[in-house]
């Protein structure tokens, strides 16, 4: 189901005032990825990257060209791996995160 323009103008909004929520989501949007889960992951992304830095000056930091990105990211997107980790690499970055991966016990 498409996401409202006022549910994802909230996310936004949100972001923007609360460092947890953003950290929160860009960790989300990892963790998918991590996961197998590509359509949630790119999802999550693009409501991250809307909510913070933005396609254009991630086109720019990024040296990707920013509709090659929103369609990357796009439902029916299908980044590279190579593309795709440059941008989680420089999200992380910017955000002064660092993810790892662990094993999970059961």
């Amino acid at each position: 189901m498409p996401l409202t323009h006022d549910f994802k103008e909230t996310i936004r909004t949100r972001a923007q005032k609360d460092k947890a929520f953003r950290d929160a989501l860009l960790r989300e949007g990892i963790e998918a990825f991590v996961s197998g889960d590509v359509e949630a992951g790119k999802a999550v992304m693009r409501d991250y990257i809307n909510a913070t830095i933005g396609f254009g000056a991630l086109s720019k930091a990024t040296k990707m060209p920013s509709k090659s990105l929103m369609r990357q990211f796009s439902p029916s997107g299908n980044p590279q791996a190579r593309n795709l980790f440059a941008v989680l690499g420089y999200l992380q970055k910017q955000a002064g995160l660092s993810f790892e991966l662990r094993p999970a016990k059961h």
